[in-house]
């Protein structure tokens, strides 16, 4: 039976394990994000936002349940490249939302499914 599945180290397994095809960066509000400075920022903030979701940068967008943040599923394959971006909105640049980025790709276990040629 494993004779019918790809090895660990088929060259699409190794390839997927270093792929990433987007970032997903978790925000959360900084001390500096109160109920009397985020009213002021987040209709630019919503603007910017809306543009780089137009210009194919965010992919999808999410508020957190406990409202602690934001997060983005963002259509970029370099960590750098979503700091830049997200640092340039509003938020970013009055310090009041700092995010955790992490680079996802393929679900690259599932290759041990797929049978060898």
């Amino acid at each position: 039976m494993s004779e019918n599945k790809a090895s660990p180290g088929s060259a699409e397994m190794v390839a997927a394990k270093t792929l990433t095809t987007k970032v997903l960066a978790i925000g959360t509000w900084t001390a500096k994000a109160t109920p009397q400075t985020i009213p002021a920022v987040m209709p630019s903030e919503a603007y910017d936002t809306m543009r780089l979701m137009l210009a194919g940068k965010i992919d999808q967008w999410f508020a957190k349940n406990d409202g602690s943040g934001a997060v983005f599923l963002m259509n970029v394959t370099d960590s750098a490249e979503a700091h830049t971006l997200l640092e340039k909105l509003p938020l970013g640049q009055a310090d009041m939302m700092t995010f955790q980025l992490i680079p996802v790709g393929p679900l690259w276990p599932l290759g041990l499914l797929v049978p060898a040629k």
